[in-house]
């Protein structure tokens, strides 16, 4: 990791939670918070003057919410790091962070030290999940899949050995330039294969791969080393 300190924007509007995370931030070694707000309208007039490596966004604030402002800013930009912090537990709302292009998605219970390590693994590539997400994510699949009546043997059974070998390293958390490396082939074919993964397993995005990954691959195949 480089000598200059990771910048960080969190936004949220219950103020003793926004100043325990910006000191547990600030304390660590990696990171440093460059500007904190109690709304999304405040973020969204100052975001050029204060642009960070990571923006950790509140849900649900009164305006403006969380997932407002991640959709408004995908629309222009896809670069910035984006991890919605949130106590909320409802699926619906974690599946549409991850198809407005959310970098993660964690719930305020989750303890500092692992908060840390999550926002470290998204600038490494990773999506930042933790238990309490992951399991929401794959109870959803459990309850909502409208490929339920297609065995998941029968969908592995369909895929290609590379398509096979993406959705191992998407569950991983690899990211496209990473898993291209270690296939050896180019990003905008590793882009092919994921396409191709979400529309065979009728899928919306990359983590909803990783948790059927979970869910259907066995635990020694995930464990190894391909």
């Amino acid at each position: 990791m480089s000598d200059t300190p990771i910048t960080v924007v969190v936004v949220d509007d219950h103020p003793l939670f926004r100043r325990g995370v910006v000191e547990l931030l600030n304390d660590s070694e990696e990171m440093t918070v460059i500007a904190e707000y109690d709304n999304a309208e405040a973020l969204l007039d100052n975001i050029e003057n204060t642009y960070p490596d990571i923006l950790l966004l509140d849900m649900q604030m009164p305006g403006k919410s969380g997932l407002g402002v991640l959709k408004q800013l995908r629309e222009h930009d896809d670069k910035l790091k984006i991890i919605i912090i949130t106590a909320c537990n409802e699926q619906d709302k974690l599946l549409e962070a991850l198809r407005y292009g959310a970098n993660g998605y964690l719930q305020k219970d989750t303890p500092p030290d692992e908060i840390l390590s999550q926002l470290l693994s998204v600038l490494h590539g990773n999506v930042a999940m933790n238990a309490g997400a992951i399991t929401s994510l794959a109870s959803h699949l459990r309850e909502n899949k409208e490929d339920e009546d297609t065995p998941s043997s029968t969908i592995l059974s369909h895929l290609t050995e590379r398509e096979r070998e993406t959705l191992f390293f998407i569950a991983k958390g690899l990211n496209n330039k990473l898993i291209a490396r270690e296939l050896g082939i180019s990003d905008g074919t590793v882009k092919v294969y994921v396409k191709s993964l979400l529309r065979k397993i009728n899928l919306h995005s990359r983590l909803e791969l990783a948790a059927w990954a979970h869910r259907n691959l066995s635990a020694e195949l995930l464990d190894k080393e391909m």
